[in-house]
């Protein structure tokens, strides 16, 4: 195991410890760090997509009867033909773009206001979700920053929009390993490192849970706030050196 490796893994258990006690977030995390360590979308997305399925599929299992299955459809509807369509471009983007996007949404989804529900109505708040989690997510892999909003409706329950993300985001990382896999880039090309981030995971999110107790919510939410300015002035300085060079 290389020295990259092992980053790697402890990368995966802190940012589950981290959602465990914040209850989302550590995917965005995950996978800024991956760009911040080097690594190319072809490289990290699907390493990140793998161990996302797992970790979301855990919580899709625990809400899979509040699920509003249409929804489902017409997220699949639009996320399936646009994720095979931009999986051949893959390989080509240039990875200071994704970094300098990727430190654009985090910075966005950080934008002082509440997040509303969404004014959309119902079928093209799936379908408008369905598409950015097949373009967009192909390269930046953490879809939860841009699609997590259309799932909040007025109609529904809470649990309902847990399980339905849940559900969603699930199939959408499903689909990218194997769009990935498609175009040459399989993440079990490394199945010792995909299934000891797996572990981490799990790990970190039990732990996360046992400290969620623990630690104040406001002191929480404010260090995860700079931890993740942090990460996106990170990849925006990574990003435009790269660019510049």
């Amino acid at each position: 195991m290389t020295p990259l490796d092992a980053a790697i893994l402890f990368v995966a258990f802190l940012t589950a410890t981290l959602s465990g006690v914040a209850g989302l977030g550590g995917g965005t995390i995950l996978i800024g760090v991956f760009y911040a360590l080097g690594l190319s979308p072809a490289e990290a997305v699907p390493l990140f997509a793998a161990v996302q399925f797992v970790s979301n599929s855990a919580r899709t299992v625990a809400y899979l009867h509040h699920v509003e299955w249409r929804a489902t459809g017409w997220f699949l509807l639009v996320a399936v033909p646009a994720t095979f369509l931009v999986a051949p471009f893959v390989e080509h983007v240039n990875a200071d773009l994704v970094r300098l996007l990727l430190a654009g949404l985090i910075l966005a989804s950080l934008a002082p206001g509440r997040a509303e529900q969404s004014p959309l109505p119902p079928r093209p708040a799936f379908a408008i979700a369905g598409f950015l989690n097949g373009s967009l997510g192909m390269f930046v892999g953490a879809t939860g920053l841009f699609v997590g909003r259309l799932f909040f409706r007025p109609e529904w329950r809470k649990e309902t929009t847990i399980g339905t993300l849940a559900l969603t985001q699930t199939l959408g990382h499903a689909l990218r390993v194997l769009a990935y896999g498609f175009v040459g880039f399989s993440a079990l090309t490394r199945p010792l490192l995909l299934g000891l981030m797996c572990a981490a995971v799990i790990a970190g999110t039990a732990l996360g849970k046992r400290l969620n107790g623990l630690v104040s919510e406001a002191q929480f939410a404010q260090l995860f706030k700079w931890i993740l300015i942090v990460l996106s002035v990170k990849l925006a300085f990574d990003g435009l050196r790269g660019l510049w060079n």
